[in-house]
């Protein structure tokens, strides 16, 4: 009978696991083109763009949830005029909401943002952050404190190169565009990621004869950049990369067909910001395409989304890594239509992995949402709601770990407050918190497998307070 029960309970356990992504949510509803959706988030407000042609010409639209995708808001429309607004792209930290876009209202293509100050309540006016007469497209955006930073491609050199700016002040003043590429081939669709003072880029770019992943770092808050590096290298097409980081823990994705003419999704990390990188990683296997992955990291798990037709027709998948990407779980199947679901993007905070795409089951395209409440084990804890009289950060236990620790503060008020982890060269390796608290005590489980043994540095900060302790992993 005990053997029974015990069967039965492991099947029982096996079904939840398996059933902690929740229901699909439809996020638009209209009868025109809802579609290439992006997704920034903080703390527990989920901020989404798209565009959609509902007015008769693409506009950028924006809606957002503030208890982390329960609930959603109304459809905010952030541009208005009778040319093409397309391919936004969107960043956030703390309060502040950054999205660039592509924008034809010029008679030519240029980069153009804006932002919101107050958690996507309100927005300011577009800006133009590119004057030329060719084509500026396919934008990308990252923010880190208050330095914003933008990349796009741009033909205004009689070929398509890399571009980028940023701005030092959230997004009120801009400062000139930087070439990043020089080459007589294409360079285009450019991802970017940053944190703390290092800057990341990877992009597609033809200039051996073939699409292949190239990357390029600045280690100095955008002001110099370091050469261009090829991360892949095979007589086949590499293409649609994107890229995540967790302190100087690089992870890219992209979709390849060096394995016979169908694409499938591919992965390498860097441990050291970027300066070295470890082989390819093939991450599907299966005859059909896997195309347009989207990464995202939180300490040493990483998450990836894809779309995939070995369903006979496309479906979004998602699988992950709880180890910094040395290991892989299976494939996780997140859709289930007979239409056409494509184009994910992914994000994390705290517990909740959230995902957007878009999706014609509606007979036009929408853009739809789901979430995995547990799908990020390295999680922030609120054990105590009440008011402490201070802040505080307390020591780490066990000390030394191998490979979780548990993290332990308190916040005596509401604020945004980060917890980085440091190595001994002063660092940035990982973040466990970055985003809006309430006052209280919390705890934060730290897992440390994608680290070196050694000693670590971890830090509390909020505008008005920071503190910092050391630890040690030995393995």
């Amino acid at each position: 009978m005990r053997k029974l029960i015990y069967v039965f309970f492991i099947l029982a356990f096996a079904c939840i696991t398996n059933a902690q992504w929740q229901a699909d949510v439809r996020l638009t509803n209209s009868l025109a083109t809802s579609e290439f959706p992006s997704l920034a988030v903080s703390g527990s407000v989920v901020h989404v763009v798209w565009h959609d042609n509902r007015d008769g010409n693409y506009e950028i639209y924006y809606k957002r949830s503030t208890d982390a995708g329960v609930s959603w808001g109304t459809d905010i429309r952030l541009t208005n005029y009778t040319a093409s607004s397309q391919y936004p792209s969107i960043a956030v930290s703390g309060q502040f909401v950054h999205v660039v876009w592509m924008d034809v209202r010029d008679g030519n293509r240029e980069i153009y943002y804006k932002r919101s100050s107050d958690g996507g309540s309100n927005w300011g006016t577009d800006m133009r952050l590119t004057t030329n007469t060719s084509i500026s497209q396919d934008p990308s955006i990252s923010v880190s404190g208050t330095a914003v930073y933008a990349v796009w491609e741009d033909y205004r050199d009689g070929n398509y190169e890399i571009y980028y700016k940023r701005s030092t002040d959230g997004g009120v003043n801009w400062g000139a565009d930087t070439r990043l590429t020089n080459s007589t081939n294409y360079s285009s669709m450019p991802v970017i990621s940053a944190s703390g003072t290092n800057v990341h880029v990877v992009w597609i770019d033809e200039r051996d004869g073939n699409p292949e992943v190239y990357y390029k770092r600045s280690t100095d808050e955008g002001v110099n950049w370091g050469t261009d590096t090829r991360l892949t290298n095979n007589i086949y097409y590499s293409s649609l990369p994107s890229i995540s980081v967790s302190g100087t823990n690089l992870h890219i994705a992209w979709e390849d067909k060096r394995d016979g003419g169908n694409a499938e999704i591919y992965y390498k990390s860097s441990t050291d910001g970027g300066i070295n990188w470890g082989t390819d990683t093939r991450l599907t296997n299966n005859p059909a395409n896997s195309e347009s992955p989207s990464i995202a990291v939180s300490g040493s798990i990483v998450h990836i989304v894809w779309f995939d037709e070995r369903d006979g027709n496309t479906e979004i998948y998602n699988k992950r890594s709880t180890n910094g990407g040395v290991n892989w779980g299976t494939d996780t199947r997140l859709t289930n239509s007979i239409q056409y679901s494509a184009f994910p993007f992914v994000a994390v905070s705290g517990t909740i992995v959230h995902v957007v795409w878009e999706d014609t089951r509606d007979a036009d395209y929408e853009i739809y949402y789901k979430r995995d409440p547990t799908g990020n084990p390295n999680k922030i804890e609120n054990i105590s709601t009440e008011a402490p009289s201070s802040y505080s950060l307390e020591q780490n236990y066990p000390n030394p770990f191998n490979p979780n620790t548990i993290i332990r503060f308190q916040i005596k008020d509401s604020r945004f407050t980060t917890l980085k982890i440091y190595n001994i060269l002063g660092k940035e390796v990982s973040v466990l918190v970055n985003e809006n608290l309430k006052a209280g005590v919390y705890e934060v489980t730290f897992n440390g497998s994608a680290l070196a043994s050694g000693v670590y540095f971890y830090q509390l900060r909020t505008n008005n307070f920071s503190q910092t302790k050391k630890f040690i992993l030995l393995k």
